[in-house]
């Protein structure tokens, strides 16, 4: 069965994990599809935006621990090491995979965004959730460390303290307090909604500034010990936009009050 939809209207792409009877927990059927999905948004010019959402009453409950048994009873590192998708093992790929589609990607929470779920959703570049939304880095639970991605994006977006006790405790936390410490980006009664209203005012944007800014955003958050080296792309981006079609465009519409139209 389809695990993942992905429909794309108005340069907007909206994927939604489709296993809403299992709160779109993560089968090996699931990793796949999610990955499956992200990937074929990487290269689609067409897009402006994208909003990643669950079907049912959940974002993603992390992983089906049934379905994984059988990676505990064999050679894990056989599993875990090899570097299938780039840098990314296949479990990392399923939240990296968001963070190399090239425009910004909106995770919209409800229900529950735990383990793998919540891994899921750092990959995204904005998380909005409803106010009842429970989240959890799960993984000591089961005498585990986060390891789909979440240590990559985590120490960006939280304290170092904060970090140590939602790995070492996995306490279950809301959305309004997931705000406070920066997990959530903000709250909304109907995340989906919103995300697609944020992807909406995103889409209106120019392309390729838009396209620009992430790609400069993710080269500062790696490069945050090289001063000259973000200041020098800082300036090579801008170099590359400005005077170009979509800025002339912006420029154009601006001065007449008007949407822009970009070709």
């Amino acid at each position: 069965m389809s695990r993942v939809s992905v429909e794309i209207e108005n340069h907007i792409a909206r994927v939604t994990l489709t296993r809403g009877d299992k709160m779109n927990a993560l089968d090996p059927a699931m990793f796949d599809a999610i990955i499956d999905a992200g990937e074929s948004l990487v290269d689609n010019d067409d897009i402006r935006a994208v909003v990643l959402a669950g079907e049912g009453e959940s974002f993603c409950a992390g992983l089906d621990i049934m379905s994984f048994g059988a990676l505990a009873a064999q050679d894990p590192s056989k599993a875990l090491m090899p570097r299938t998708n780039g840098d990314s093992n296949k479990f990392q790929q399923v939240c990296m995979v968001w963070q190399k589609i090239p425009v910004p990607v909106i995770a919209a929470l409800k229900g529950v965004a735990i383990g793998g779920g919540l891994q899921i959703a750092l990959g995204a570049d904005i998380r909005i959730a409803a106010p009842g939304t429970r989240l959890s880095v799960l993984e000591m639970k089961w005498g585990l460390v986060p390891d789909m991605g979440g240590m990559v994006i985590l120490p960006r977006l939280v304290r170092s303290d904060v970090l140590r006790k939602l790995i070492y405790t996995n306490d279950m936390i809301d959305a309004a307090q997931a705000e406070a410490w920066g997990l959530v980006t903000e709250l909304a009664d109907d995340p989906e909604a919103a995300a697609l209203v944020l992807a909406e005012q995103i889409a209106g944007k120019s392309p390729s500034a838009i396209r620009a800014a992430k790609a400069l955003i993710g080269y500062a958050e790696t490069n945050l010990a090289d001063v000259g080296a973000v200041l020098l792309e800082e300036s090579r981006v801008q170099a590359d936009l400005i005077g170009k079609p979509h800025q002339m465009e912006v420029i154009a519409a601006n001065l007449q009050k008007r949407p822009a139209k970009f070709s």
